[in-house]
């Protein structure tokens, strides 16, 4: 199953692929270049069907846990200030995704959206301390009873030139659902209220609608 954001970019590495594979065949007379050429187109057209792959995934709801945004590496647990929305400290979780992981962001809890905003901006690598706050990336914030207001940023990194976001203020969600898909790779921050019980470490792997990130205190 594929995404639907990775409808064109299919169908250009299909096209590509198979244009390859017959001008190859036609122009190219020895064998093991030939062949070389061809199997390399194959192998771009399986890095993008890999890239715009979407596990059917059954998120276990839970209001007193938030799930996981995306697949991909725990890279930061630490108090920081969030300075565009919250204009507090707050507890970030951020998740690191390489160009093998999954890349469909999913909704970490239940709730409204209260705020979602698309910045434009550069493309330093993910890893960076700035690109939160440079990179292009969009920022959406989801209210409920139990954890009140948490913050998620999509960031766009090195390779990543979109960011989809299907969060609109005003919108009721439902926690482990589709909100979005970060295009070649990426991270997410999550912003929790201070004391919030953190049930990750860091470089564990996480997977998107599945690992529990924090539960209600």
């Amino acid at each position: 199953m594929f995404h639907k954001e990775g409808g064109p970019s299919i169908l250009l590495g299909t096209v590509f692929a198979v244009a390859v594979l017959l001008l190859a065949d036609k122009f190219i007379d020895i064998s093991w270049l030939r062949m070389l050429v061809q199997i390399a187109g194959l192998v771009i057209l399986i890095i993008i069907l890999q890239f715009f792959r979407n596990p059917k995934r059954i998120a276990i709801k839970n209001s007193d846990h938030i799930l996981a945004p995306v697949d991909g590496k725990v890279v930061v647990i630490e108090e920081v200030y969030e300075g565009e929305f919250f204009k507090d400290k707050r507890l970030q979780v951020s998740i690191f995704m390489s160009p093998i992981n999954v890349h469909v962001t999913r909704y970490a809890m239940d709730g409204i959206i209260k705020f979602s905003k698309y910045h434009p901006g550069k493309f330093l690598v993910a890893w960076h301390p700035k690109a939160s706050e440079e990179n292009e990336r969009t920022t959406v914030v989801i209210e409920n009873e139990t954890f009140g207001q948490i913050l998620y940023r999509q960031i766009a990194g090195a390779l990543a030139r979109r960011i989809v976001n299907y969060a609109e203020e005003g919108m009721q969600v439902v926690q482990g659902t589709d909100a979005g898909f970060i295009k070649f790779g990426s991270r997410v921050d999550l912003f929790l209220p201070l004391g919030t019980p953190i049930n990750v470490v860091l470089n564990q792997k996480a997977i998107g609608g599945k690992t529990i990130i924090a539960t209600k205190a």
